[in-house]
């Protein structure tokens, strides 16, 4: 493995170093500045393929969400960026194929089942009953048990973001945390929280 490393960049030894220890040691600090190095790059090449400020940050998001879930399986046979990119680029051209069928599918006319006979969809208003209303409290409710499961630090930063629905700008600010950090954690906390729902998707 040593050889392997040996024969990477400079920058890409310092990023193995850093996969090492946000993987070994679980170091914020070290998803944080791997976040850092290629936040802006990821990006910037994700809005030339999306053609969206929007669409390409949730995407930038969702590519190190990724990332870092899968970290465990990075190998340094090339390059911590090469693999980063890899996803991001993956994972919006999925995005991009679920677009262009949603712009493919029309309400007006409907789709033909394998019958050959025309389907067609009727939108609801976006108003809903008061039994609507009350399961949606007490999905909410349950939620919130999910929450307050997580480990506190984790715990505002879900409560900030999805409940209060702040910008990670403004919950930079708010706890006084880099954006970078903020955005390292959540991704953390969304792990954390997906793992609490699927053990308690009964009352969800």
């Amino acid at each position: 493995m040593e050889d392997v490393v040996s024969r990477l960049s400079p920058k890409a030894q310092h990023d193995y170093k850093l996969v090492r220890r946000a993987v070994d040691d679980q170091d914020q600090a070290a998803y944080a500045e791997l976040m850092e190095r290629y936040r802006e790059s990821i990006y910037y090449m994700l809005l030339k393929m999306v053609n969206n400020p929007d669409d390409a940050d949730d995407l930038t998001i969702e590519a190190f969400g990724k990332a870092f879930n899968r970290l465990k399986q990075y190998q340094p046979n090339y390059a911590f960026s090469t693999w980063m990119f890899k996803i991001a680029s993956n994972n919006c051209i999925d995005f991009i194929r679920k677009e262009r069928k949603k712009r493919t599918m029309s309400i007006d006319t409907g789709l033909r089942n394998e019958d050959g006979d025309n389907v067609t969809y009727d939108i609801e208003a976006d108003v809903r009953d008061p039994e609507e209303e009350m399961m949606r409290d007490q999905r909410l409710a349950a939620m919130r048990q999910v929450v307050d499961k997580l480990k506190p630090r984790y715990k505002e930063l879900v409560i900030l973001r999805y409940f209060k629905e702040y910008s990670y700008d403004e919950i930079s600010k708010e706890l006084d945390l880099p954006l970078g950090t903020v955005k390292a954690q959540l991704f953390r906390a969304r792990d954390f929280l997906s793992t609490l729902m699927k053990n308690t998707k009964d009352t969800i």
